[in-house]
């Protein structure tokens, strides 16, 4: 009997354990949505001292010293990038997991899996200072304004970011799919190429479809990667891979260290703006998943 107590004493001390665990994230998201809010939206609710919204999110320049914030070529930039590196890195990804999972030899599983360990264990930075020195002085080669740091830049660098994430999750996902349904496509005569893209992929694609959304995440929020091959300007919406450009992460981490009062409150802004950003992504993303699902 004394026993049986102590046993459910342990195990409703760990179900109260746990459920802290839960509660202390739930806090945190809520605690550091509170605080970004209250800081950026200042700004547009401070009469006098105030900014314009308007001016905030359609303006197409950032200069602090005139007093000029405008934000809307940071967020076509920030689209392009994102819209580009994924683009490109989901079919790589994808097809690398294919290899890794159903096509590579054990031996080779075993050299190609713990490279993208690594990958995704690289400091961003890293990837920063290989941008500028590899990426953009080999695009300066082709740019018609003789300049690498640009959008096509950024989309390199994050393509090559979120490779890991999406190679990761997706070879989970279609190693997670049963065997009975790839030993069933190939026992009615489907080749292996055959069984991948019709069986095992979409079998696997609620998985595949979290590793974009990911792969968005760690794209959109990227700073220290983006911030030495983008050029930064102060102005202009991109109109071409060669423009340079300035997202809005970049924007927060060039000039937080100095500023204040309202530079520092439209610096928040541009942190709602980023977090309102990909919070309608993943809500975007996650629905879409939902409903190939049922």
């Amino acid at each position: 009997m004394t026993n049986k107590k102590n046993r459910n004493i342990k195990e409703e001390a760990f179900r109260y354990l746990f459920m802290l665990s839960a509660f202390v994230a739930v806090v945190s998201v809520f605690a550091i949505a509170f605080f970004v809010f209250y800081r950026g939206l200042k700004p547009f609710v401070g009469g006098d001292h105030g900014y314009s919204l308007f001016q905030f999110l359609s303006g197409t320049e950032w200069r602090p010293g005139k007093n000029t914030f405008g934000i809307l070529y940071m967020i076509i930039g920030s689209i392009f990038a994102t819209f580009g590196a994924i683009l490109i890195g989901v079919p790589i990804g994808l097809m690398t997991a294919v290899f890794i999972a159903e096509l590579a030899p054990p031996s080779l599983t075993k050299i190609v899996r713990p490279a993208v360990e690594l990958l995704a264990g690289i400091p961003s930075v890293l990837y920063g200072v290989f941008g500028l020195g590899v990426i953009v002085n080999v695009l300066k080669n082709y740019s018609p304004t003789a300049q690498g740091q640009s959008l096509i830049a950024v989309i390199f660098v994050l393509t090559v970011m979120i490779l890991p994430t999406v190679i990761s999750i997706s070879e989970t996902a279609l190693r997670a799919v049963p065997k009975a349904y790839k030993d069933g496509s190939l026992a009615l005569g489907a080749s292996k190429i055959q069984t991948i893209f019709k069986i095992m992929i979409p079998a696997a694609k609620s998985g595949i479809m979290a590793g974009v959304v990911l792969g968005i995440g760690r794209a959109i929020g990227e700073t220290m990667a983006v911030m030495l091959v983008a050029g930064n300007p102060i102005a202009g919406i991109p109109t071409s891979l060669w423009d340079k450009i300035r997202p809005l992460t970049t924007n927060i981490a060039l000039e937080m260290g100095y500023a204040s009062g309202l530079h520092q409150d439209l610096l928040f802004s541009t942190g709602v703006v980023l977090f309102v950003f990909i919070m309608v992504i993943n809500l975007i993303l996650n629905s879409l998943i939902r409903k190939k699902i049922g």
